[in-house]
């Protein structure tokens, strides 16, 4: 097997991503995992330049309502609403019609919706806005195999995955969210024509948290990640901005190296 040695990891060639990486800014998405817009604020002031697409999350959404989207919209910020809408279609529908109106860039559902709720967000995200990324969720960073099994599914997370993920692009989302563990093998499945983005990324060294399956930036990126979400590592560091910058180069180096 020839592949790529990324982090002590060989990535077989045959499953590493072939789109470049040019402005690795814009697949870096830095998550305000917060509950406040001060501190938001405060996080965005500090990252500065290094990054243009944050994450709007539950924590931040509950605390301070579309309020602190609009106002990262109209500063130029891109944003991924991350509220991973799960519910029936009608519901589904209506809530992704008001978030599509607040100008984000990407949102997510659950993929274990189904394939009526899945198109039912897509089809009203597109009425709205056709550059509107809908990205089904697969199975969270934070589950490992014996919390699938407590939920119910049969399946090894990989089988679940790669079902989760072919039912969303078949219902018309744009992209998947998913765990770069599990990236190489859905683009060797599924290919390479929609977004992947990866969250439970960990800079080497940098403590795991409450994720079971995380990666590096250099190592997501080669398996085949449009996009990676990062959070404490940036947000938490005496200098958000240039730990946010190490984080570029690596993703970058991966890019320059095909």
């Amino acid at each position: 097997m020839r592949g790529q040695l990324i982090n002590d990891r060989v990535i077989d060639d045959r499953l590493i991503h072939d789109r470049q990486i040019n402005d690795a800014r814009q697949h870096l998405i830095v998550a305000l995992d917060v509950s406040s817009a001060a501190a938001a604020r405060t996080i965005v002031a500090a990252v500065g330049e290094s990054a243009r697409t944050y994450k709007v999350g539950m924590q931040l959404f509950t605390a301070e309502g579309p309020q602190i989207v609009r106002e990262l919209v109209a500063s130029g910020r891109s944003i991924f609403l991350d509220l991973k809408y799960h519910d029936i279609p009608t519901t589904v529908a209506s809530s992704v019609r008001e978030a599509a109106k607040l100008d984000v860039s990407m949102l997510t559902v659950h993929a274990s919706g189904g394939s009526k709720m899945l198109r039912a967000a897509v089809e009203v995200a597109r009425s709205i806005n056709p550059e509107l990324m809908v990205l089904g969720v697969t199975v969270l960073t934070s589950m490992d195999e014996a919390d699938l099994e407590e939920a119910g599914a049969r399946d090894k997370i990989l089988d679940q995955v790669l079902r989760l993920a072919d039912l969303a692009i078949r219902s018309g989302c744009q992209g998947i969210v998913t765990s770069a563990r599990e990236t190489a093998q859905v683009r060797s499945r599924l290919g390479h024509k929609f977004a992947i983005v990866n969250p439970g990324i960990r800079p080497t060294g940098a403590d795991r948290g409450d994720q079971s399956r995380v990666v590096t930036p250099a190592e997501a990126i080669a398996a085949g990640a449009t996009h990676i979400v990062v959070g404490r590592p940036i947000t938490e560091a005496a200098n958000p901005a240039a730990e946010a910058e190490k984080i570029l180069q690596e993703m970058g180096a991966v890019g320059a190296a095909r």
